[in-house]
């Protein structure tokens, strides 16, 4: 295996290039031991993928087959560790290979950890002058993982998904996974017709992979070091005709449930989802999520509830049964991202605390039983803080 790398390397760009990456590499659903990482190029390729513990990029090395889409399955990983990786396909000549594509990863934390580190945003739906921007600033802080809360691309089509999605966050992909609650625009604009289904299937099950459940890549949750990230699918209360039901009586509903309940004493549990249960904002408090979830959000004690969709960010006092409490689950509103379409606050709610007409992003830690997320404009300047302790 080493001779035949020596003998590629060898041959990198001799006669010119090849293909060409139109996507990634990037990585999705990393766990203890395993993670997926993905690529395409413009013309039919063989891919190599070499990768070890960081530093060591270059310890395993396995083929892909030649196609325009490859994915690599890594077994075998060690959990709490950061991995590098470099992908290379074909030259021209096809008996070489071009400089290759780095990023890095790493594995879910086990328990005993309780540090981890997140950067959340949403809204990067036709992309727009103030992406790169945003980019930049996400960048920067070398998350454990990313988490988006939905709407990725404007017409949730594949076709546009490298122009908005894939190319402007390039480097974000390459330095860490990210965690997508499914928007109703990753329905497409027919959401609401029946000529809609398969939609979804079609432009972004096939694309992204999402940890393994029940109803992934809709709603699914993960566990890493002291917390249960849950994400949820509440397209179906903007209309979406084919999105999983969220009443009482729905599978998601059920599956919720079940996650919260089996979540492990003394975890965090953090919920993640696109329409937001209370907002102040123009569209304000979605009613039906509202209705669905909260409850169980109260009764099996959420902690913190991530949401999207407002063209504003928000973050509200602890919230039980529709009031201040605290005893309450703080909903922060994440939904601006690089939207250059803001919104103002439309309902003079007791249970805001804060409101922010802006481009936002939050960088979240857990240390044990403190949960802090650090919220930023583009400029760099600190806007709001949010800090959760968790009771013994």
């Amino acid at each position: 295996m080493k001779k035949l790398l020596v003998f590629i390397l060898l041959n990198i760009s001799a006669f010119g290039f090849g293909a060409e990456f139109t996507r990634g590499p990037y990585v999705e659903d990393p766990t203890l031991t395993t993670a997926i990482i993905k690529w395409h190029t413009d013309v039919p390729s063989v891919g190599w993928f070499e990768y070890g513990p960081s530093p060591k990029c270059n310890q395993i090395m396995t083929i892909s087959p030649k196609s325009t889409s490859h994915e690599v399955v890594l077994h075998g990983l060690v959990a709490n560790k950061e991995f590098c990786y470099k992908a290379y396909i074909q030259n021209n000549a096809e008996d070489g290979v071009q400089e290759p594509r780095t990023g890095k990863f790493k594995t879910l934390y086990s328990p005993e950890r309780k540090v981890v580190k997140f950067v959340i945003f949403g809204n990067t739906a036709g992309s727009g002058e103030l992406l790169p921007a945003l980019v930049e600033k996400l960048k920067k802080h070398n998350p454990d993982f990313y988490i988006h809360t939905g709407d990725l691309v404007s017409t949730g089509s594949a076709l546009d998904a490298d122009k908005e999605f894939f190319t402007p966050f390039k480097d974000v992909l390459a330095k860490a996974p990210m965690f997508i609650a499914v928007g109703d625009k990753e329905y497409g604009p027919d959401l609401k017709d029946k000529e809609s289904r398969g939609f979804f299937r079609t432009n972004y099950s096939r694309v992204h992979t999402m940890s393994w459940g029940k109803g992934t890549p809709n709603y699914y949750y993960f566990d890493t070091a002291n917390a249960r990230f849950i994400f949820l699918d509440t397209s179906s209360a903007a209309g979406a005709l084919f999105a999983p039901g969220i009443t009482k009586d729905s599978a998601q509903y059920d599956w919720l449930r079940t996650a919260l309940a089996t979540t492990e004493a003394g975890k965090w549990k953090v919920v993640v989802m696109h329409l937001p249960a209370y907002s102040s904002g123009a569209k304000g408090s979605n009613e039906d999520v509202k209705n669905a979830f909260t409850n169980l959000f109260e009764y099996y004690g959420v902690n913190v509830v991530f949401q999207g969709d407002e063209r504003s960010y928000e973050r509200t006092f602890p919230i039980r049964e529709g009031v201040e409490s605290l005893k309450g689950i703080v909903y922060q509103t994440f939904g601006t991202g690089a939207s250059a379409e803001l919104t103002k606050r439309e309902f003079k709610e007791p249970w805001t605390a804060r409101f922010l007409s802006g481009q936002v992003y939050g960088v979240g830690e857990i240390v044990d039983r403190k949960l802090t997320v650090n919220v930023y404009n583009l400029d760099g300047t600190l806007v709001d803080t949010l800090e959760l302790y968790q009771s013994l």
